[in-house]
């Protein structure tokens, strides 16, 4: 039933991606390509989404889409500073004209003080440079914090659409 409504969330980014001839990219880490399965869950999603990178490594983040490996060691993944880099880079390697990027910390463990489990990072970008970070503590299980995650992303995407477009 949840992933029902991620597909619902899903179609409604793509009425106002295609209204607005947008292409769409996502660059996943904790949500493992589960913004792009539930996007390509809607028939017809190929004329508004471009690809999905799944980046759960400092590795895959630094090789696939250009994070910087010092900036990288030294906010960590799951940051603002990071997450922007990483729609930076999706849009950067794909010629996507908006985008959405989630790093953070699902659980059970990997959780610090100052970064429980439960904090995800995002950061939406159009491919005119506005930009927009923000970071979340979600509650529950693992797979619990991966939904919200993956909803957040989705909708934020329609907001941010929809106040800078």
């Amino acid at each position: 039933m949840k992933q029902k409504n991620l597909e619902n969330i899903s179609s409604e980014l793509g009425n106002i991606l295609i209204s607005k001839n947008l292409i769409f990219t996502c660059a996943e880490s904790c949500t493992g390509g589960w913004v792009g399965h539930s996007i390509t869950s809607v028939p017809g999603s190929s004329e508004w989404f471009g690809s999905s990178f799944v980046t759960y490594s400092y590795n895959a983040k630094e090789n696939i889409l250009g994070v910087n490996p010092k900036e990288l060691d030294s906010f960590g993944a799951v940051s603002e500073e990071i997450v922007e880099q990483m729609v930076t880079g999706a849009i950067n390697k794909t010629g996507a004209n908006v985008g959405v990027a989630i790093s953070g910390i699902a659980g059970p463990s990997g959780g610090t003080e100052t970064k429980p489990v439960g904090t995800v990072c995002f950061a939406w970008k159009l491919d005119n440079g506005t930009s927009k970070t923000t970071t979340e503590h979600f509650q529950g299980n693992r797979n619990e914090v991966r939904y919200s995650s993956v909803e957040r992303a989705l909708l934020g995407t329609i907001e941010f659409l929809e106040s800078n477009n």
